[in-house]
């Protein structure tokens, strides 16, 4: 384990929280009935992603209640992915643990993750065996995709696990390192590498409101982990181009032969047009595959900070600390 200074938590927990009204009195009863029970400091990271409503007076009143709450506000919606990122570059723990405010992920889980890093795993990651409260479609979904993700890309992203899971101090710092804009942490958290295991459990229902990742933010970010960690979707054009090119071939050689034999199977103009136009859509396709490369191309060229924070409560913000936090990261 990393060594870290006497006066930080040795647990630190970071929840992105966007419009979770109704679940955040529940959220800290029960983070603190198990973390209190583990006999070690810790805090409790909120990271206020453009909330409307009163997500951000009930973490105010939290933190004045209780210190070991910190809240990160937003000056903006900017994201999951990233309001995970903020949360860990403020935090201060030997060991940092992301969970959802929406307690599908159960804190009770944070006790098995503890212990296996007490016994020398620096990433433990929560693996879902049964997920309560979600449609078969969704289901059917996450499974295609995970296992699709683990197939085509180089790094060894665990099936059916989320972005709940407690990570070394050590890892936290190595993902500082890694400021790209799309990002899909569960799938950095694998790339840094790091002694990891995963516990089992299984993913409640929502507490209370709706859930925050419909199908259209669901693609977007399948999207950006295939984007990120896999050329596939480029190779493909090289592939499909290669096996029109053969198939095309194939064609002339039949043409001609009907053609001597004096079949007249190919007159007229129908089979030239479909074949323009299937041409056309395929080519499209893959200019749009490239654009998507492009597009993020050009954000990470752009040099944008990931995140803009308004306001932080609960942080003490010293010269050793910030140090190693990327600029954004830094409250003055």
């Amino acid at each position: 384990m990393t060594d870290t200074h006497a006066s930080s938590p040795t647990f630190s927990l970071v929840v992105p929280i966007w419009n979770e009204e109704p679940v955040i009195p529940e959220l800290y009863r029960r983070v603190v009935a198990i973390m209190d029970s583990t006999g070690e400091p810790w805090e409790l990271i909120c990271v206020n992603d453009g909330s409307t409503d009163r997500s951000a007076q009930l973490l105010l009143e939290l933190h004045r209640q209780d210190p070991r709450v910190k809240i990160i506000e937003f000056s903006r919606n900017f994201g999951h992915q990233i309001a995970i990122t903020a949360g860990t570059d403020f935090a201060d723990g030997a060991a940092v643990i992301v969970m959802d405010a929406d307690l599908q992920d159960p804190p009770e889980v944070i006790l098995e993750m503890i212990q296996k890093w007490r016994e020398g795993y620096e990433v433990v990651y929560a693996v879902r065996k049964m997920r309560r409260g979600e449609t078969w479609f969704k289901l059917w979904t996450a499974s295609l995709f995970y296992r699709l993700l683990q197939r085509i890309t180089d790094v060894d992203i665990p099936l059916d696990a989320g972005d709940f899971r407690l990570m070394d101090r050590s890892v936290v710092l190595a993902m500082r390192r890694l400021r790209e804009r799309h990002r899909f942490m569960r799938g950095l958290s694998s790339w840094v590498g790091f002694k990891q295991t995963g516990v089992y459990y299984e993913r409640a229902a929502r507490y209370a409101g709706e859930t925050k990742y419909p199908l259209r933010k669901m693609l977007r970010l399948a999207m950006v982990a295939i984007t990120s960690f896999s050329y596939l979707p480029l190779q493909m054009a090289t592939y499909f181009g290669f096996g029109l090119a053969f198939l095309s071939l194939l064609g002339i050689v039949a043409t001609v032969i009907l053609r001597l034999s004096g079949n007249n199977f190919f007159l007229g103009q129908a089979t030239t047009l479909v074949s323009v136009l299937f041409l056309g859509g395929v080519q499209l396709i893959f200019l749009g595959i490239i654009g998507e490369y492009l597009g993020r191309i050009y954000d990470e060229v752009k040099g944008r900070p990931l995140y803009l924070v308004s306001r932080a409560y609960g942080f003490v913000g010293d010269a050793a600390r910030a140090s190693h936090m990327p600029p954004e990261a830094r409250v003055e």
